[in-house]
């Protein structure tokens, strides 16, 4: 199985991919691992420390490989998109002294903030490649 970390969110992370509880392996930034499963079916989790995947059991037969990527539930474009629009509200509320719009420029922060701590299980996510 090859395993690769893919957005801009997730480098700053110190990931670690754990197999069955007890086999623990790094994923460094842009460099994707080989894992070789100790049993059949294996149970694959990846976390920081702080968030953790829902477990992934994984089947398989001999000589077949499996990919997968390590995403993060903020892309890259909506990091992106989110400073844009908070610098864009908050620009035109405090040219217009509108503290509705300074408050709105905002509203990506707390967004982020819930999907960080909030949703902690759903924001590193296993997919296929």
């Amino acid at each position: 199985m090859v395993v690769q970390k893919d957005q801009l969110l997730l480098r700053f992370l110190k990931l670690r991919v754990v197999v069955n509880g007890h086999y623990i392996y790094p994923l460094a930034k842009d460099r994707p691992i080989v894992i070789e499963m100790p049993t059949n079916p294996a149970r694959l989790v990846v976390t920081d420390g702080f968030h953790i995947t829902d477990p992934v059991e994984l089947r398989y037969s001999s000589g077949n490989s499996q990919f997968f990527k390590i995403v993060c539930a903020i892309e890259d474009e909506q990091l992106l998109v989110g400073f844009v629009l908070m610098a864009a509200f908050y620009i035109v509320g405090a040219t217009s002294d509108l503290a509705l719009l300074q408050l709105l420029g905002m509203a990506p922060i707390f967004y982020f903030l819930f999907l960080y701590y909030i949703r902690r299980r759903a924001f590193i996510q296993i997919r296929p490649a």
